[in-house]
């Protein structure tokens, strides 16, 4: 199946909905990822690349929220 072909028949969730879910989901899952490779690098000593997944993670986290806020308006039929 592509993913052009499913409007909610399958899964009982429209597209756009699901695709929010699965953005905050991506995003968070982004974060926690993210710490272990923060962990690594500082153990490593290497602070340009921690800097640098720092920044990611922030991002990511930035994603999860602005994610959340559209989905939580939309499902409120807003």
């Amino acid at each position: 199946m592509t993913g052009g072909t499913e409007t909610g028949g399958v899964t009982g969730t429209q597209d756009k909905d699901y695709n929010l879910i699965w953005y905050v989901e991506s995003c968070l899952n982004n974060a926690l990822r993210l710490e272990t490779y923060i962990q690594d690098a500082e153990r490593a000593e290497d602070t340009e690349v921690a800097e640098l997944f720092r920044k990611a993670q922030a991002d990511s986290r930035k994603g999860a929220e602005l994610g959340k806020n559209l989905l939580r308006a939309r499902l409120n039929g807003g």
